[in-house]
């Protein structure tokens, strides 16, 4: 399953769920504002990810080889920016819709993202690269 769809396919449950069962959880002009600059985050963390990747002539897409370790910008903070803008980007939209069931349905996915996606992804780069990848696992903490 392409990694968006993750999230996607949670954020549709959670809306639908929210839609006919509505709880709320903060109000309105703070779950608003909360959500806006939640978004605004995780597009500028997803935009800096993917320059570093585009400037490391690498691969973006999880499922091709990798041809180096992007280790400098918003990797110096995160070993997976893209994961944490996505995390970002759906927890605004559960501040923005104030939304009790979109949060509740994040557990899961950042589940699956943690133990499913990452922990493969980080297998397949230990094998890869070897004590390079585990000095920066050593340096940088895995979501932030």
């Amino acid at each position: 399953m392409p990694l968006p769809l993750i999230y996607l396919s949670a954020m549709a449950a959670g809306l639908i769920l929210n839609y006919f069962f509505p709880i709320a959880f903060l109000p309105v002009f703070v779950s608003r504002l909360g959500g806006i600059l939640l978004a605004a985050l995780a597009i500028f963390i997803l935009i800096s990810a993917f320059l570093k990747f585009k400037r490391a002539e690498t691969n973006l897409e999880p499922w091709k080889p990798t041809r180096a370790i992007v280790s400098d910008g918003v990797y110096g903070f995160s070993r997976n920016p893209i994961y944490l803008a996505f995390t970002l980007f759906y927890s605004g939209a559960a501040f923005f819709f104030n939304s009790l069931w979109l949060l509740a349905l994040l557990v899961p996915v950042l589940f699956v993202m943690r133990y499913v996606v990452i922990a493969r992804e980080e297998a397949y780069l230990e094998n890869k690269f070897g004590a390079a990848y585990g000095d920066y696992k050593r340096r940088v903490r895995r979501w932030v």
